[in-house]
Order: structure tokens, then C-alpha cells, then sequence
């Protein structure tokens, strides 16, 4: 089963963690990085987009070249977030699983230190760290760098502002001899200003297509709608999604808050994801999501890297990303392991300009997604209307004879019977306030 990972070098006990995870044929970017890794001593510079496997490609000649018998850490492996940090540590463990004596630790901020400096006094191999915890452990002198061979930067386009006040600090601990491998969806002028700095001068980079194993099942579609009827739309489009996971994308906070109160009122599955949150309510916000309880994560950039959920069947950018790098990220969310995933962009008219250039700048060919009528909004905000009725808890604080009164007044009406007069309530009340508002912005 795994006659490909073995061609690559990939020795049996790691062979046979994959086999058990189902992990068959090696992608682009583990092709091209494994054999490199295990047999060159060159620093790498890996390019791939969000999805292709960039973890195992230096995941796992990492694990194979760590020398268990020895207690020192010898890699460290640098990440923007503490869900990513995660996602990276749950991932060199089920590789890792069958090393004899193998350590890795994951020690990111957001969370007490003293457990992880307790951790850091036992025997680690491998620590997985986002760059501000790892200064401060430095600091306390909880981590010792003296004998490190490895220092990965992952995701490197995602944390350039943090690397450049920080690796200089970092770098200072580690031998004069080790090695760097810089893995980035992107290669931005920041980036490359650091592989001058920071890496060999006889560097090697290797890339993988955007047309690779975690991106090829991707449907990029934009839809153009006007500003009132944008949520009326993004509405219609979960509808149809109802059942499925998807991750819909803002570009700020409060943007993210807003949009979450809305889904909240109109009873749909969700929860809300951004960096103003705590790390513990964010973590359980990634487990609901993770384990299937909520099935629409609204996010923010940064607080959504890291998640890595295979049946994610659609993304929405609700606002345009600022950059290619941006929408190379979110796009990625989707279609992972091999799976199809719908990409939809709302537009207002005066964005349609900028697909071309994306098309250009990534590679991809953007449809557009069919707006659904006046008549289908209609009908489909009275569907939410009804659902909000169908969830709506007993009021239990609603006296007895308050309830008998009411129950009275539609005693003789069938279900069907109240059913269609609660819809012309519904729809009478609608269109008086469609023709009320203009009169009450002309007021103003």
C-alpha cells in the first residue's frame, strides 16, 4: 500500500502509521521535499498551497531522522496559530506512532505556560511552537536550542511580521549548523527578503503546481449581489447547503460578530471564530466543529488556519480577501484529501474587476454562481421564519390563563388552517415593511 512513501525513504515504522491511516500516494510536495530532506543537508524552501500535505512532506523525514536515544530537542518547528500548532502536533503523533521512545511537544501561547514548562523538563525530540511562547521559554531558560538540528517555519507567509522582530532572538539559541526548511503557500518579497537572511545561500526551493491533490476538486464561483440583498443570499445559499460544513470568511471582528448573530437568530448550526476570543472558548468552538456539532464556522483569517476537517464542502468569502495569499488559504479549507469543495465569493458590481486578476495571479478560472430570484429570497426567508417558529422554546414564564385566552381564539382553526394564516401574517407584515422603509429614509 504504501510502496510510494517507501521509494521515497520512509522507513517502516512510519509506513506502517500511514498504511493505518489510510494515507497512500505521496503528493507533489512530498515527492519532491522527502528524499531531499532525508538525504541532502541543504536548507529547503518548500512552496505548495493550503491543502497539499506540506506537514508530512517535512513531517515525516523529521521523525525519521530524530535520534530517540538522545533527550535533546532536536526540532523545532515554528507556526502562526495554536490551532495549526495543534493540527501539526496531532499529526506527528499519529505518524509518529509506532517510533519507539518518540517525544513531541506543542507549546503555543494562549494557554498557561507552566504545564508546558513542566513538559519541557522531561525528554522532547520535537517541539511545535508559535513564535512569542517560544521567546518566552527562551527567556525563562525552560528550553534548551544549544543542540537543535532543525528549525521548520511553517506557513511563513502567515507570521513574516512576527518572524521578522523574533527569529533573530530564536536563531541566537540554535547551533551555527542546523537547518532551516521555510514551507509557504506564497512567496511575497517579505518572505524572500528572509530566505536571504536566514537560510543558506545555497538553498533549495521546490515547488508544487496549484493543480495538486488538495486543490483540484475546488469550484471557484463568485456571485455579484447588491448590498441589501447580501445576506438574504448568503441565507439561501446555506439553505441549500443545510446538512453540510462550510467555513464563511470576514474580513474583521465585529464583521465576523454580526454575521453570527444573524445565522444564531435564523437557528442555523454555527459558532464564531476571531482572535478577540479566549483561547478556551475558541478551542471549544474548533471541537464542535471538528466533531460535527455546529456545521458553519464564521471566521476571520488568521483564527481559521490551522483547521484541517475533511468534510468541509463549501467556503464562503463573504467579503473579498485582501490577498491572493488570503483566498489561496480559504479556498484551501475546502476539497481536502482528494474531496470536491465549492469556493463562492460574494461581490458587490464594482468588485467584478478584480477576478481577472486573481484568475491571473493563482491560475484558476473563477464561474459565476447563478443569484437566485426575488420570488426564491422570498420563499426561502419564509422557510427561516418557519424554522425559527419550529426551534423556539416553550415560554414557560407566560401564565396559564394567558395561554387558555390565546388558545381560545384559534381553538376551531385546523393545523393547516392556522398554518396558512400564520404565512399571510407573515407576508402582509413583510411587505408593509418593504414599502415603509424608503418613506423612513426620505424622513431622515
Amino acid at each position: 500500500m504504501s510502496k510510494q512513501f517507501s521509494a521515497l525513504g520512509i522507513s517502516a515504522p512510519i509506513l506502517k502509521a500511514l498504511s493505518e491511516l489510510n494515507i497512500v500516494e505521496p503528493t507533489e510536495i512530498q515527492q519532491k521535499t522527502i528524499p531531499l530532506l532525508l538525504s541532502e543537508s541543504h536548507d529547503v524552501v518548500g512552496l505548495a498551497k493550503t491543502g497539499t500535505g506540506k506537514t508530512a512532506a517535512f513531517g515525516l523525514p523529521l521523525l525519521q531522522l530524530i535520534d530517540t536515544e538522545s533527550p535533546i530537542v532536536q526540532a523545532i518547528i515554528l507556526v502562526p496559530t495554536r490551532e495549526l500548532g495543534q493540527q501539526i502536533f496531532r499529526n506527528l503523533e499519529d505518524f509518529g506512532k509506532h517510533i519507539p521512545n518518540i517525544s513531541i511537544a506543542a507549546t503555543c501561547g494562549g494557554i498557561p505556560i507552566k504545564p508546558q514548562i513542566e513538559r519541557l523538563s522531561q525528554p522532547t525530540h520535537i517541539v511545535v511552537a508559535t513564535p512569542g511562547r517560544l521567546i518566552d521559554l527562551i527567556q525563562r531558560k525552560a528550553i534548551d536550542l544549544k543542540q537543535t538540528k532543525f528549525l521548520v517555519l511553517d506557513e511563513a507567509d502567515e507570521m513574516v511580521s512576527i518572524l521578522k522582530e523574533s527569529l533573530d532572538e530564536i536563531v541566537a539559541e540554535l547551533p551555527k549548523k542546523h537547518r532551516t526548511l521555510l514551507f509557504s503557500a506564497t512567496l511575497p518579497g517579505t518572505i524572500k527578503q528572509l530566505i536571504q537572511n536566514y537560510l543558506d545561500k545555497n538553498v533549495v526551493q521546490v515547488s508544487a503546481n496549484m493543480e495538486t491533490v488538495g486543490n483540484q476538486g475546488i469550484d471557484h464561483e463568485y456571485i455579484v449581489v447588491d448590498p441589501i440583498e447580501k445576506l438574504d443570499v448568503l441565507m439561501h445559499f446555506l439553505n441549500s447547503k443545510d446538512g453540510e460544513r462550510g467555513i464563511i470568511f470576514c474580513k474583521t471582528k465585529a464583521a465576523v460578530n454580526k454575521l453570527a448573530k444573524n445565522l444564531a437568530i435564523n437557528r442555523f448550526s454555527s459558532g464564531a471564530l476571531h482572535g478577540s476570543l479566549s483561547q478556551g472558548i475558541r478551542d471549544r468552538i474548533m471541537e464542535q466543529f471538528r466533531e460535527g456539532h455546529i456545521n458553519i464556522l464564521v471566521a476571520t483569517d488568521l483564527a481559521a488556519r490551522g483547521i484541517d476537517v475533511k468534510e468541509i464542502s463549501y467556503v464562503v468569502n463573504y467579503h473579498l480577501p485582501d490577498t491572493y495569499e488570503n483566498y489561496v488559504h480559504r479556498s484551501g479549507r475546502t476539497a481536502r484529501a482528494g474531496a470536491k469543495g465549492l469556493s463562492l465569493t460574494v461581490l458587490q458590481q464594482e468588485e467584478v474587476v478584480e477576478i481577472p486578476e486573481f484568475e491571473k495571479e493563482l491560475g484558476i478560472k473563477f464561474t459565476q454562481f447563478q443569484k437566485p430570484s426575488v420570488v426564491s429570497l422570498e420563499e426561502n426567508n419564509t422557510l427561516l421564519w418557519a424554522k425559527q417558529i419550529f426551534k423556539t422554546k416553550p415560554n414557560h414564564d407566560i401564565s396559564d390563563d394567558l395561554k387558555t385566552k390565546v388558545k381560545t381564539v384559534f381553538h376551531h382553526l385546523t393545523k393547516d388552517e392556522l398554518i396558512e394564516k400564520l404565512m399571510a401574517n407573515y407576508v402582509l407584515q413583510n411587505k408593509v415593511e418593504v414599502t415603509e422603509k424608503p418613506v423612513k429614509k426620505f424622513k431622515k
